[in-house]
């Protein structure tokens, strides 16, 4: 089996704080991004149980790239809306120097699981519903899969985060009529 990776921005509830400590959802789920997959809730749990049980820890990368970690996740956890984390941007490593900037900057908003399908079935629509991931990794990246979220930088002008939330809530209405 090959890796795998999916793409889900930032939602506008997340923050980035200090220039380097970002938290949101990496994956949303019953969510169907532009790959025609669903992350069913609870796909993420023994995976998680599994890195937390062998004191390893799931890397933070830039661009998928496994030869530019940028920091450290320190919280990942499955909640009712999906992959919660929580982490620091080493703005100590050059690249993450980079990326700490362009988050800040709202250049780089989206986040991207790299991972393994352990477990998945078809539903009615003919979607791919992943039941169980392996997970190996969630980079910063240019290109989400999943464009109904977005980044919200600590301290964004109240007007501007309130029109993120607008279309947010356009873009998860629109999604609900495609989903039927």
């Amino acid at each position: 089996m090959d890796l795998e990776r999916k793409f889900c921005s930032f939602e506008a509830d997340v923050t980035v704080a200090d220039g380097c400590v970002i938290e949101g959802y990496a994956s949303r789920f019953g969510q169907c991004d532009q790959g025609n997959d669903v992350v069913a809730s609870g796909a993420y749990a023994a995976s998680l149980k599994r890195l937390f049980d062998s004191g390893r820890a799931v890397k933070m990368l830039w661009q998928h790239d496994p030869a530019q970690p940028i920091g450290v996740w320190d919280e990942v956890r499955e909640d009712a809306t999906g992959l919660y984390v929580k982490g620091r941007i080493l703005e100590s490593v050059e690249k993450g120097r980079e990326a700490a900037a362009l988050v800040a900057a709202g250049a780089i908003d989206g986040l991207s699981i790299g991972y393994r399908t352990k477990a998945a079935t078809k539903d009615k629509q003919g979607r791919r519903v992943l039941t169980e991931l392996e997970l190996w990794e969630v980079s910063l990246v240019t290109f989400p899969m999943l464009p109904s979220a977005r980044v919200a930088a600590k301290g964004d002008d109240p007007e501007v985060a309130g029109l993120r939330e607008v279309a947010r809530l356009i873009e998860d209405a629109r999604q609900a009529m495609v989903d039927g």
